[in-house]
């Protein structure tokens, strides 16, 4: 996966690296177009339960690739092909039906804060900064991205973020619930987060993003959620976690597909 400018690192806890160090961590068009069919990857195998987004080195992305951003075919919108492969991306790893949570180091720009903002959670290390810097250079930012952020921080930070083109501090961002946790060593916060959700039912945590995903686009929810309750019953899950909580002891539940 190296010269697609991504490093994937399998296991129960999976790690998805951006890893272009030398020019930290910019993303280009090409590794737009390739993330979704590697989060289809990851998505498949049934050994990964969790997976953790990051960047190789002391920078998790400075966004795109800034040669790239005018270079497409067409004069009256030289921006679209690219657009359309980020926007992909993006909805990509929003839609992965695992957890996923970005571990952030150094710079979280442009599209860096586009990866970090469609996962789950985001962990960030005291030297980390985030921004999304359109406005400094004359890009219209899609409407797609512009809810994910408005769903996140609601719509003064959203606004804050996209008028200004300011970096915010990693304790900034906390205060604005752009980040979850703010520590001294986000990898190891991480893993630990990550192994706590292993020890959960998965068909709950994926119920739990499936609902909470519909409910964000106003869609009805109860269909699903009725499913995985059934699947709950019919695999054993909701059986084991009532026996373990009965006994004290830590339930044992079913890895199986979900």
């Amino acid at each position: 996966m190296d010269d697609l400018g991504f490093r994937i690192e399998g296991g129960v806890v999976a790690r998805l690296v951006i890893d272009r160090v030398e020019k930290r961590n910019a993303l280009t068009r090409a590794m737009w177009e390739a993330l979704p069919g590697l989060l289809a990857e990851l998505a498949a195998d049934d050994a990964v339960k969790v997976l953790l987004v990051t960047g190789a080195g002391p920078t998790f992305s400075a966004g795109a690739d800034i040669r790239e951003l005018i270079s497409g075919d067409d004069p009256a919108d030289p921006m679209a092909e690219l657009r359309a492969f980020n926007l992909r991306a993006q909805a990509a790893l929003r839609d992965f039906p695992k957890p996923t949570v970005a571990v952030v180091r150094g710079h979280c720009i442009g599209g860096g804060l586009e990866i970090a903002v469609n996962c789950d959670f985001r962990f960030a290390a005291r030297d980390a900064t985030f921004g999304v810097t359109p406005a400094r250079i004359g890009v219209v930012y899609p409407p797609a991205a512009i809810k994910v952020l408005l769903d996140l921080v609601g719509p003064a930070t959203t606004k804050y973020l996209l008028f200004s083109g300011e970096l915010l501090t990693a304790e900034q961002a906390e205060l604005k619930g752009l980040v979850d946790r703010v520590v001294d060593d986000p990898d190891a916060e991480a893993a630990a987060f990550a192994a706590t959700m292993v020890s959960r039912s998965q068909l709950t945590i994926r119920s739990a993003k499936e609902t909470v995903s519909a409910l964000l686009a106003g869609e009805d929810a109860d269909a699903q959620a009725v499913r995985r309750y059934r699947e709950t019953i019919a695999g054993g899950e909701l059986a084991e976690g009532i026996a373990a909580f009965t006994e004290k002891r830590s339930p044992t539940f079913p890895w199986h597909s979900c």
